[in-house]
């Protein structure tokens, strides 16, 4: 059974209680005469049919996933279906598509010793035990007790003040049964925001992972780009040794001598600035693997030797419902989840709350006959209680749920929009940068061959030095863009790769989510 919004009841409380106790004992006027037949059994035969039936009871509404109106198909390329969150795949090791052994390794330590990842794994095991904490409610609450006092009582009898002691030991327990289903909720509530834990901490795991495969491969691409500087300055430097000879033999001018110079030195500043560049990338990564940077060192690449990394190749028609594994989606509709039930908690609270109490123990003036028979006592009871007037607080709580609900279906719906905005745009950038790489290609080719001829007409006496140093210039910076575009590419592929989720290809899901919390084993801290 479901119950809408309740009204606030009369301030009620129904007690049954019956009890056995010694007869020196205070409250031994509450044990029934004898021959008389306990008003608890025929309140309890009253009361348990309704209990039965309120007990299915669980206020507020159910949930339902909201609802998001999508398009057909990808501006860009490739089919699409409507997303929904599933679980969250951490088998897939997206980066090894990369096929750089260095890489891999980075990823592993990162895995290991990011102190994000443990934050948000430490905040996984917050949100587990904030759901244990929540099913106890289902649980009766039992306690144990032992006391001895030695009290004076005065009496207007002529044996005057009386001195004696009480000596009691028993076990306690209460029980307020989920009549409306607050802990239910409350326990469905905790239940989402733990599944949206799970998803942070994968989220967390892939932000942390992608960021240090951009960071790996952007210090690469710089050191490709100290490769080409290296080899222009050492050209730059046999130009200047051929315009010195030319100007010895008489065949060229000081000018030419000083242009070469100049080139030679704004090539050889260039080259040592890359050099703060590709420190700062190294501590980025040395920070991102869980180590200080002095701890840390990256070999940089051996020289003219190819980039280790090759830009994996995009699946035509990546299929939409790789979105259903992002974890920041996953996250959000999580959240509202929890906020629905919270709806219902809230609810819950307009209604009388059912506690049942049990206790039983012994008690005696005396010590040595406090576990004899006519020292035993026990008792029995049942409460129900309401509210009539509490200033609107429970109206209020109630508005305020609805409301937290609304903002996180707005953002469970922002975050899915947001995701597709960043899966066209880096759609677009990939397809906009092969276009242009192609081009570039040719604009290398062609300036190569411009500063191979007009060097040899340099020598030959048919151009002048400023010939040459143009179209050495225009050849650096024909390669130096190649490069960056190189760059640019396995950025954005990163990127799309990240923003549906980690991968190419919907994997097996995780047998739990426990999964996500389990950490990758050690590894050293230098890397070569």
């Amino acid at each position: 059974m479901r119950t809408g919004h309740g009204r606030s009841v009369f301030p009620l409380t129904v007690s049954v209680n019956q009890a056995r106790m010694h007869p020196d004992h205070p409250l031994s006027l509450l044990s029934p005469p004898r021959g008389h037949k306990p008003a608890l059994k025929t309140v309890a035969w009253t009361v348990l049919p309704l209990f039965l039936v309120l007990a299915g009871c669980a206020v507020g509404p159910d949930y339902v996933r909201p609802k998001i109106d999508m398009p057909v198909a990808y501006k860009e390329q490739g089919p699409w279906k409507t997303a929904e969150p599933g679980q969250i795949d951490n088998n897939q090791r997206w980066w090894e598509a990369y096929g750089d052994p260095v890489l891999n390794d980075l990823i592993a330590q990162a895995d290991a010793a990011n102190q994000n990842i443990r934050f948000a794994e430490a905040q996984y095991r917050q949100a587990q035990a904030a759901a244990q904490a929540a099913r106890a409610g289902f649980w009766p609450t039992v306690g144990a007790s032992a006391g001895a006092q030695r009290a004076q009582t005065n009496s207007n009898n002529s044996n005057g003040p009386k001195l004696g002691d009480t000596y009691s030991v028993g076990l306690n327990a209460s029980w307020e049964p989920d009549v409306w289903g607050a802990i239910r909720r409350s326990v469905e509530a905790s239940d989402a925001i733990t599944q949206s834990g799970a998803a942070n901490l994968a989220a967390a795991r892939l932000s942390i992972q992608a960021t240090l495969a951009q960071d790996y491969l952007q210090l690469r691409i710089t050191d490709q780009l100290k490769d080409l500087y290296v080899r222009t300055v050492a050209g730059y430097a046999r130009s200047l040794q051929l315009t010195t000879n030319q100007y010895q033999a008489g065949v060229a001018f000081r000018s030419d001598v000083a242009q070469a110079q100049t080139q030679l030195l704004t090539a050889q500043a260039q080259l040592i600035d890359l050099d703060a560049t590709r420190n700062q990338l190294e501590h980025a990564i040395a920070i991102l693997t869980g180590k200080p940077p002095a701890a840390f060192t990256l070999d940089a690449a051996p020289a003219d030797a190819a980039l280790q990394a090759t830009l994996p190749p995009i699946p035509t028609g990546l299929p939409s419902d790789l979105l259903e594994r992002r974890p920041d989606i996953a996250s959000a509709e999580r959240l509202a989840a929890a906020a629905n039930a919270e709806i219902g908690v809230a609810k819950a609270a307009f209604f009388p709350t059912l506690v049942l109490g049990a206790s039983g123990g012994y008690s005696s003036l005396a010590f040595a006959q406090l576990f004899n028979t006519p020292s035993r006592v026990w008792s029995l009871g049942a409460a129900l209680a309401g509210t009539l007037f509490d200033g609107g607080f429970r109206s209020a709580r109630s508005a305020q749920a609805t409301a937290v609900f609304d903002a996180s279906v707005a953002q469970y719906k922002q975050t899915v929009l947001g995701g597709f905005q960043e899966v066209e745009d880096n759609l677009s950038t990939l397809r906009v940068l092969d276009q242009e790489s192609a081009v570039q290609a040719q604009a290398i080719t062609a300036a190569q061959l411009a500063e191979r001829l007009a060097l040899s007409q340099y020598r030959a006496g048919t151009a002048t030095y400023l010939a040459v140093v143009t179209t050495q210039a225009a050849s650096l910076a024909a390669q130096r863009t190649g490069v960056q575009l190189l760059g640019r590419q396995l950025l954005a592929s990163v990127a799309l790769i990240k923003a549906v989720g980690g991968g190419w290809h919907v994997g097996a899901p995780s047998p739990s989510v426990a999964t996500a919390a389990a950490p990758a084993p050690a590894v050293s801290a230098h890397t070569n």
